[in-house]
């Protein structure tokens, strides 16, 4: 077995029995059903209860006359998805805030929780990223069946002009699935690297160097969330337009 860190342990010790039951629901069953649960998994479901404690606290503080610092800040967050989409996907752009700032939002803060001591990034596990990428995959094909409905759907992988359908068909059949693969990889390579090295200069020492790579992680943890969520519009926008 390899090393968990404390709360994966605390899961493993508390709640081994309601995860093997729901392995054995779908099938499945654990390697060692005495510690069914994965640090990734364990990670981001604290990530999940903290995010909904977080709103939960956020709600009860609204005001439209004395908004707070809290408030102010999540606003910023929800005015830079809004103007995002509304220049990536264009007109009725406002229907997809919710999956934008969830996405963004969630991989936000899986990122940022690694730069708690004793604490990893969901994001530096291979599983995660490619959950997020099948899930924003599946969204905006969804999305565009809705729009287009299937026939209209199918029509866009072939191109502008029929004829070149033999040729588009298949180069649009290979763009669209590399793309949970690029999504997986980007997200997961660079969370993996940050991590490495900000756990390495911490077992060198607890001063300025940790200090600086801290502030690289959390650069690295906005930019990697808000290239996700600029992908995720991307990929929406183009499949709810109409003038392919």
């Amino acid at each position: 077995m390899e090393h968990e860190i404390w709360i994966t342990a605390l899961f493993n010790r508390f709640l081994s029995g309601p995860a093997n039951a729901v392995l054995g629901v779908f099938g499945l069953k654990a390697a060692d059903p005495a510690h069914p649960w994965a640090d990734s998994l364990a990670i981001e479901i604290v990530v999940v209860a903290l995010t909904m404690i977080l709103f939960a606290y956020l709600r009860t503080r609204l005001s439209v006359d004395s908004p707070g610092k809290l408030q102010h800040c999540f606003e910023l967050f929800y005015e830079f998805i809004r103007a995002q989409a509304e220049e990536v996907v264009g007109h009725g752009s406002k229907r997809f805030l919710a999956f934008f700032g969830t996405i963004f939002l969630f991989v936000l803060f899986m990122n940022l929780i690694g730069i708690i001591p004793t604490l990893a990034s969901p994001t530096m596990f291979l599983e995660v990223p490619t959950g997020l990428a099948v899930a924003t995959f599946i969204y905006y094909n969804s999305v565009g069946l809705r729009a287009h409905g299937v026939g209209g759907y199918v029509k866009t992988f072939f191109g502008p002009l029929i004829l070149l359908a033999p040729l588009m068909l298949p180069i649009e059949i290979i763009s669209h699935m590399a793309r949970p693969l690029s999504l997986t990889i980007r997200l997961f390579a660079n969370m993996f690297a940050g991590e490495q090295i900000t756990n390495t200069f911490l077992s060198l020492t607890y001063l300025f160097i940790p200090t600086l790579t801290m502030a690289l992680h959390v650069f690295v943890s906005l930019l990697q969330a808000y290239i996700f969520a600029l992908l995720a519009m991307i990929y929406v926008g183009g499949a709810v337009a109409h003038d392919h």
